[in-house]
């Protein structure tokens, strides 16, 4: 700027009287440092506007688009966290996953998902189920889970870890998975053609109905997964059934109501929302048939 508006420039527009000084009067008697000091003045002036008027005209338009878009972006990602099935899920399906993807335990029989065993209760497998293993070649392994959230219930969850860790038949056919959903408080046994004859299917539904749902329900984790375990193995022995916990002695509270409960709740739900229609329908036709008996 200072090297643009010059002194021979910016003193005829800014002072008129000078220039028309130069004009028309003697050099002697124009006034030059008078024009001189104005234009070192306006330069001064302009100097110091520049960076005041200038630049927050050209920065704001870029700061509110700058903003606009991190403001986009942190909405795309709380929606993505909030609605995306995989994000949703979080931890709990994660370690669904790894649990089928790891593959069968090799040192044990166990795998505590939901760290609900204690080392005494996975000893005790591990030396009944590694006997049994020798003795007779079959397998069976124990899974237990905090939440099932990719699955509908513990069969399918089970049949899921079956196919994913012995995918062909003949790796299945005396293998055997026994599943614990420690929160939903159910259980499920599956395995192998060979697997399920020998065990029965009426040891295998008694282990399903009694052993396991009715000493989770009590939180008995441990003796759950280690009665399991002895019936299948007694099954596949060939030995008397031990039987499970009486389901009687330890019936759960039911949240849901008798169907006896249903039908007074449904008769006294009709009858209230027959009441209202009476009023909604009745009550404008009197007022209306009122106001015309008026005029």
């Amino acid at each position: 700027m200072e090297t643009l508006l010059s002194s021979h420039s910016l003193s005829p527009l800014f002072n008129p009287k000078s220039s028309f000084a130069k004009t028309h009067l003697p050099p002697q008697l124009q006034s030059r440092p008078n024009s001189l000091s104005l234009s070192k003045t306006i330069t001064c002036s302009l100097k110091k506007q520049n960076p005041q008027s200038c630049t927050p005209f050209l920065q704001i338009p870029r700061n509110w688009v700058t903003h606009a878009q991190q403001g986009l972006t942190a909405l795309a990602i709380s929606l993505a966290l909030n609605f995306s099935p995989l994000l949703y899920t979080g931890n709990g399906l994660a370690s669904e996953f790894d649990v089928i993807n790891e593959g069968p335990p090799k040192d044990s029989y166990v795998v505590d998902d939901a760290g609900v065993l204690s080392k005494v209760t996975k000893s005790d497998l591990k030396q009944l189920l590694s006997d049994l293993e020798a003795r007779k070649n079959f397998k069976i392994n124990f899974v237990t889970v905090r939440k099932l959230t990719s699955k509908a219930d513990a069969f399918e969850y089970a049949d899921q870890i079956l196919e994913k860790w012995y995918p062909t038949v003949e790796e299945g056919n005396n293998k055997g998975i026994v599943v614990l959903v420690t929160s939903q408080k159910e259980g499920a046994v599956t395995g192998g053609p060979a697997f399920v004859q020998a065990v029965g299917e009426s040891v295998l539904d008694s282990t399903v109905s009694e052993n396991l749902p009715v000493l989770a329900t009590e939180e008995k984790y441990n003796e759950a997964v280690v009665t399991s375990a002895k019936r299948l193995a007694a099954a596949i022995d060939g030995l008397p059934d031990p039987g499970g916990p009486k389901f009687m002695d330890n019936k759960r509270e039911s949240n849901f109501k008798t169907r006896e409960e249903t039908e007074e709740k449904r008769g006294q739900f009709a009858l209230v929302v027959g009441g209202l229609l009476v009023i909604a329908f009745v009550v404008p036709m009197a007022q209306y048939y009122a106001y015309v008996s008026r005029k």
